[in-house]
């Protein structure tokens, strides 16, 4: 035992996941499987029976704002009931608004039914999956505690980008849409009785005090205006993830323009995130070495830009070219992965006993891009078009590396400060 009251671990431990928690680690992939296998075809699915694409955009949106709501309040929600019961909570929000979603809204195009369900269940899946982060850090010991959360969102991202919508590329022309649905439903379950019920771990959080919890989150959303740095901070970082929650809206449509098909276009969708969960990894290595505020401006500003606009120029040059499209579209999650750096960044901005407000505001931004992606298309994609689209995500991604230049950790600006000092006592 150490002094955190923590098991030493062998294999599993050297891999960086806590060994009593690798059956919540399966749950997870598995209920993220579940969660994010319609994400690729649902928008294209639904304007081919009738709905508007603006109509399924603001479904997405207020989904994401779901999303983003319950991301940033899933900490604390953990440290005021405990985790097991936040991720149950979680769970049954999933379930108890996922059957319905199905049943009346989707299978009976019913918009009102869709948009009151699918938001739940944007609430639920924030609880149960962020929630667990909670539980890596109270159990994974120090020296491994960067790795075990990294293996969070590695299996998070591959459930969720990666298995999901390849699962449903494979499986749609065999049960059909409406049974896929059906079976994530069962991912989920399954997930969850791996994460709740096979894992037996157990973890006591200390402090359970709700108005603490509740003033915490209040100083978290309070201290992004006191220090506009980390507000900034949360833009790039919301920009950053908006061609992956504001593509699978319009480009699958799109592509079908040029007879790509569904099954397609899943297959290039979730490559995209196969190749960005491993990039992910080697631009930790790259923005340790570059400097964290050039590779994101380097690689995931500038890059992603081009990469946004080579999808859209790409099949009106090409036409219907699979590999090239595919090669394309894997492009864009490489350079993706550049704004990995934003989550060293963000904390390091704020004083040591400001780095849990700092963290907050992190996940406020993680969670609205859910939100922000799809609300642009909402706004632009019937009066303007793809292309206005395309170009208005090409020119915020620009615009997020011009704001990261603004970017300076507290060291940074303490040096700064000192400088400015040493040059008005000189001058004096």
């Amino acid at each position: 035992m150490n002094e955190r009251g923590i098991k030493r671990e062998g294999i599993w431990s050297k891999v960086g996941i806590p060994s009593s928690l690798k059956w919540g680690y399966l749950g997870m992939i598995i209920f993220m499987i579940g969660d994010g296998l319609e994400q690729g075809w649902l928008s294209p699915y639904l304007v081919e029976q009738g709905m508007s694409v603006t109509q399924s955009a603001n479904l997405f949106a207020a989904y994401g704002l779901a999303v983003g709501i319950a991301a940033w309040i899933s900490g604390v929600t953990a440290q005021i009931w405990g985790v097991r019961k936040t991720m149950w909570f979680g769970f049954m929000m999933f379930i108890l608004a996922s059957i319905p979603f199905v049943m009346f809204g989707v299978v009976q195009l019913n918009y009102p039914v869709m948009l009151i369900t699918y938001v739940l269940r944007g609430f639920g899946y924030p609880l149960f999956a962020y929630s667990f982060v909670v539980w890596i850090t109270y159990r994974a010991e120090n020296k491994i505690l960067a790795r075990s959360v990294g293996w969070f969102w590695f299996v998070f991202t591959c459930g969720l980008n990666v298995i999901g919508p390849f699962y449903s590329s494979m499986m749609i022309p065999v049960i059909g849409h409406i049974n896929i649905l059906y079976t994530g439903i069962l991912f989920a379950a399954i997930g969850a009785v791996l994460a709740l019920v096979i894992n037996k771990d157990e973890i006591i959080l200390r402090n359970k005090n709700t108005n603490s919890m509740s003033s915490e989150l209040l100083h978290g959303f309070v201290y992004m205006f006191k220090n506009p740095r980390i507000g900034i901070g949360a833009i790039v970082k919301i920009i950053g993830t908006l061609g992956q929650y504001g593509f699978a809206i319009f480009l699958p449509s799109y592509m079908v323009t040029y007879g790509y098909s569904t099954e397609e276009w899943l297959k290039i969708w979730s490559s995209i995130f196969a190749v960005n969960i491993l990039s992910n990894i080697l631009f930790g290595f790259i923005g340790d070495k570059l400097g964290w505020r050039k590779t994101i401006i380097l690689f995931g500003s500038v890059g992603c830009a081009l990469s946004t606009i080579a999808l859209y120029i790409a099949p009106m040059i090409i036409g219907h070219h699979f590999f090239a499209m595919l090669f394309i579209a894997c492009l864009f999650g490489f350079f993706l992965a550049g704004f990995v750096p934003i989550t060293a960044l963000i904390p390091s901005m704020a004083p040591p006993e400001d780095k849990g407000a700092a963290m907050s505001v992190h996940n406020l931004g993680s969670g609205l891009s859910v939100f922000v992606a799809p609300f642009i298309v909402s706004l632009l994609i019937e009066p303007f078009g793809v292309g206005i689209v395309i170009y208005t995500f090409a020119a915020l991604y620009l615009l997020s590396g011009v704001l990261t230049t603004f970017l300076k950790t507290h060291e940074e600006m303490l040096e700064s400060q000192q400088k400015i000092d040493q040059s008005i006592s000189i001058s004096k």
